[in-house]
Order: structure tokens, then C-alpha cells, then sequence
């Protein structure tokens, strides 16, 4: 937003966007496993990381990862994901590059980036091909990772239990085991519990607007928008049908030149734009005022639909 707004002085940040954003991620991860021994998203949904040695008796939420499976799992979340993005970026630019280069095709610069270029879909078809594995094995119940990166890192998922919970809500709400009387005890115990106040709130209101941007997104999507149109849209209306059954309907002539109503040639042609057939001007006139409708179809009619046809002699 500050990029576009004020281009002059804020466009270093678009520039940087993928840095800064994983600076900002970074943050948010080792807060997270710090403190809830999950990534952002695993605590969302109620999980927490484990070490894969730990089978009998899980060690609390609040009290964190060992240092080696932090870190590797830090570096997971963060690392991975930018390093692929910067790389698909890399292939695309090479893509471009490749239609659009001034080096001869002998260079050597020139032989690298193609052959990167076409080894790049298998290594690409590789790396999602092990995670869609891993996936399959972890559903048919060969695994205890949904995901190699659990692996790599050494933890599995499981659920909070309701002691996790607890201890979660006491270190949310600042809440100390040792009670003391001091003044500055006391505003100590205030301010932590302001600060902790904010920080769920902060937690929360994160929480619900990344879902909401999520939500934004598919909602204003093109295959979305397609979705609603389709619909949304209103039915296309029948062709018109010949009421030969209904009271006071009139029937269709074989000859194209005699009016439906007085069966005879018809004079002062005149039709209705709201079916298309061609009667003798009086005729229709009457009926109109009259029914209000049009006398092949039923639909409704009124006299400012009759439109005069002129013939070319005239």
C-alpha cells in the first residue's frame, strides 16, 4: 500500500517485498514456536510439534522445542518457501530472457541456462512428486508425517490436550505463581497483563484476517466470479409457443399473407414486437386494447408495440 500510494519514497519496499516479508515471517514463526511450540498456522488450527523420539509422555506446549528441532524447524517454515519462490521467479525470468537474448546461441551462459531450463520441470516434478507420497503414505496410515519437511525437522503433529490449553491461556494472561504485594510488583503484574491483553488481541485479530484476506481472494477470483454469474444469470425465456388450446387463441394461417385473426389478406400490415407476427392493422388494434396480449403467443401486449410495416412499392 505505501509502495503504490507514494512510489517516490516507498517503492524500495516493493523492491524488497519478499525480503522484508520474510523478515516478518521469520518473527512471527519463532514467536510461535517459542511459545506454543507450533507455526502460526498449526496453532490456529489447535496442533503443536513434538520431537519424533517423544512417543509416551508429551512435553507441554509452553515449553518449546528442543534447540536443534527449532531451528531446523524455523528454517523450514521460512527458508524453504522463499528460496522456491525466488527460484520459480529465476525460471521465469530465464524463460523470458531465453526468447528475448542478445547472446549467441554457442555462449556458454547461453548452453547453462537451458540446460537449468529444461532440468527444472523433473526437479520441479520430483519435489511435489515426495510430498504428494508422503501424503498418500501418511492418509494409508504408513507414516506419521503429512508433510517431508515434519520429517526433515524431526517433529510430528499432534493435538493440544487440555493442559496444553491451560497452560497456553495462564501464559496468555500473565499469570505468575508467586504472589507478591510490592508496588512495583503489582504494576509490573498490570503492565504484563495489559501486554499480554494486546497480544492476544494482536494474535486474534491476525488470526481472522488472514482467513478474511484468504476469503477476499477466492471470492473475487475469476473462476469464482464465473461461478456466481452462471448463477446468478437469469434463465433464457422459451421460444414462443402456439396457444392452439387456450380460449380465444388465434391459429396460424399456411399462407404467410393472411392475417391470423380475419383470415383474409391482410391489409395495413402491421406487427407486434413483442412475438414478431404480422397482422392487418385493425385487427390487431382491437384485439390488443382489448386482451392486452398478443393473439398467437399470450404474451402480454400493449399498443405501443405495434410496429407498421411499409412494403417497397410504397
Amino acid at each position: 500500500v505505501l509502495a503504490e500510494s507514494n512510489p517516490g519514497r516507498y517503492g524500495f519496499l516493493w523492491q524488497w517485498f519478499d525480503e522484508i516479508y520474510v523478515v516478518l515471517d521469520l518473527l512471527l514463526q519463532q514467536h510461535y514456536l517459542a511459545s506454543c511450540s507450533a507455526s502460526f498456522s498449526e496453532n490456529f488450527y489447535s496442533l503443536k510439534r513434538i520431537p519424533m523420539a517423544e512417543s509416551r509422555q508429551q512435553p507441554l506446549a509452553t515449553a518449546g522445542l528442543p534447540k536443534r528441532q527449532h531451528w531446523k524447524s524455523l528454517l523450514l517454515l521460512v527458508l524453504v518457501p522463499y528460496l522456491k519462490g525466488k527460484l520459480e521467479k529465476l525460471v521465469s525470468s530465464l524463460r523470458e530472457e531465453d526468447e528475448y537474448s542478445i547472446h549467441p546461441p554457442s555462449s556458454s551462459w547461453k548452453r547453462f541456462y537451458r540446460a537449468f531450463l529444461a532440468a527444472y520441470p523433473f526437479v520441479n516434478m520430483t519435489w511435489e512428486g515426495w510430498f504428494l507420497i508422503q501424503q498418500l503414505c501418511y492418509i494409508l496410515g504408513k507414516a506419521q508425517h503429512h508433510s517431508p519437511m515434519l520429517r526433515l525437522a524431526g517433529v510430528r503433529l499432534v493435538r493440544l490436550t487440555a493442559e496444553d490449553i491451560q497452560t497456553l491461556e495462564k501464559k496468555l494472561a500473565g499469570t505468575t505463581s508467586s504472589q507478591t504485594h510490592s508496588i512495583k510488583a503489582q504494576v509490573q503484574s498490570a503492565v504484563r497483563k495489559v501486554l499480554g491483553g494486546v497480544a492476544l488481541s494482536l494474535s486474534t485479530g491476525l488470526s481472522i484476517s488472514v482467513f478474511f484476506l484468504q476469503f477476499l481472494d477466492w471470492w473475487y477470483s475469476s473462476e469464482n466470479q464465473e461461478t456466481i454469474k452462471s448463477l446468478t444469470a437469469l434463465p433464457t425465456p422459451p421460444p414462443p409457443v402456439h396457444l392452439d388450446d387456450g380460449a380465444g387463441s388465434a391459429l396460424l394461417p399456411k399462407l404467410k399473407t393472411i392475417c391470423p385473426l380475419c383470415r383474409k389478406i391482410r391489409v395495413n400490415a402491421t406487427a407486434l414486437s413483442t412475438s414478431g407476427f404480422v397482422f392487418c392493422y385493425r385487427c390487431v388494434y382491437n384485439y390488443v386494447k382489448i386482451h392486452q396480449r398478443c393473439p398467437i403467443t399470450g404474451y402480454a401486449t400493449e399498443l405501443q408495440h405495434l410496429v407498421k410495416l411499409y412494403s417497397p412499392e410504397s
